[in-house]
């Protein structure tokens, strides 16, 4: 039985209530009028209760047949024009569950229940379309970089099985080598990305934020010798609760960041940890490089954005993944760290990352 169906018997059902607890107030009434043969003035007869329950009887009946006749066609009219927005919710969902995320109910009117419930549920669809189209985006984006590498390393093997002879061996193998880090890191950041975004995050423990980072800066320090640029380390003390992994992941990507980023010979690098007044560690990266427009740095923390003409073309380091910025985002994020960027007049990138006071 449908909702209008049933909407309509119920209005039939109160009519048809109403019309017995009038006709029971009319008995109750009629009980005081005397049964017999009533004379009035000069003998006249009047009615007694048994001729009024004769008069009224047939007329009562009729009455409460109108009342459910019209009950059931009113209330299917009534329920049908209650229900609509109902209907116009439905038409969409079935639309929406067709695969067409574009349709909206956009119900007009006063705002009730069934206003609010519509725009509910074109909320629902805006926040579903927007992750449908980052999804389909970010898939797109991954299927890019990840073809890339592996077709960088076909071209250089074909190029070599054409002419072997003429190979030099050690530039073809680090070639292969430095695509074969790319492919590799851009696996392991979509895995990291993955997680965090699934909500694996383990339990959260103390973290020396001044000591892993020296591990971090000492580990890639040789990238940055290589590639001509100068790191320069003052960590003070920093204590935070994280996890250990994460935070170094985090630490990680920002000082390579720097060291890929950059100006190649020359250039410089400055990692700072601290402690802020408000009990806050903090980490701050410094790398120096070409001016960063500011449309940019609003989105060098999305998925695979890199940015453009910050790379040296005299840095020995791989092209990264595009997802450093993204990962450190997420991570910060897990943290309830603030990752701030900025793009200093002279060029390069300034990254900040106070993380909260411990045991907060």
């Amino acid at each position: 039985m449908s909702a209008r169906l049933r909407l309509a018997l119920s209005y039939a059902g109160f009519l048809a209530v109403a019309g017995v607890g009038t006709v029971a107030l009319l008995a109750y009434v009629l009980h005081f009028v005397p049964e017999g043969n009533l004379r009035g003035e000069g003998g006249v007869p009047v009615p007694d209760r048994g001729d009024l329950l004769d008069a009224l009887l047939p007329k009562l009946v009729a009455v409460l047949a109108v009342l459910g006749v019209l009950g059931l066609v009113g209330g299917w009219l009534l329920a049908g024009r209650m229900l609509r927005p109902l209907h116009r919710v439905h038409a969409v969902a079935q639309q929406v569950a067709a695969g067409s995320l574009e349709y909206r109910v956009r119900l007009q009117g006063t705002r009730d229940e069934f206003r609010e419930l519509a725009d509910t549920f074109d909320t629902m669809l805006d926040r579903m379309q927007a992750a449908f189209d980052e999804q389909r985006r970010y898939a797109a984006n991954a299927s890019h970089e990840l073809r890339t590498p592996y077709a960088v390393e076909r071209a250089m093997l074909d190029v070599a099985l054409a002419d072997p002879a003429g190979v030099d061996v050690g530039q073809l193998l680090r070639r292969l080598d430095e695509t074969n880090r790319r492919g590799t890191e851009t696996v392991e950041a979509l895995l990291a990305l993955a997680a965090l975004d699934q909500g694996r995050t383990p339990p959260l423990v103390p973290v020396d934020l001044a000591e892993l980072t020296a591990g971090v800066v000492a580990d890639l320090t040789p990238l940055a010798d290589q590639a001509g640029l100068v790191v320069d380390a003052e960590l003070g003390e920093g204590d935070l609760d994280g996890v250990e992994p994460l935070v170094r992941q985090l630490v990680s990507n920002l000082v390579l960041n720097a060291v890929r980023h950059n100006t190649g010979p020359g250039g410089h690098v400055q990692v700072t940890t601290g402690t802020t007044v408000d009990g806050r560690a903090e980490l701050r990266v410094v790398n120096s490089g070409p001016v960063v427009p500011p449309r940019l740095l609003a989105t060098l923390t999305e998925p695979f954005v890199r940015g453009v003409g910050r790379t040296s073309a005299g840095s020995s380091a791989p092209t990264g993944s595009g997802l450093g910025l993204a990962l450190v985002a997420r991570v910060a994020a897990v943290h309830g760290a603030d990752l701030q960027l900025s793009a200093p007049p002279a060029g390069g990138l300034v990254v900040r990352v106070p993380f909260p006071p411990p045991g907060g």
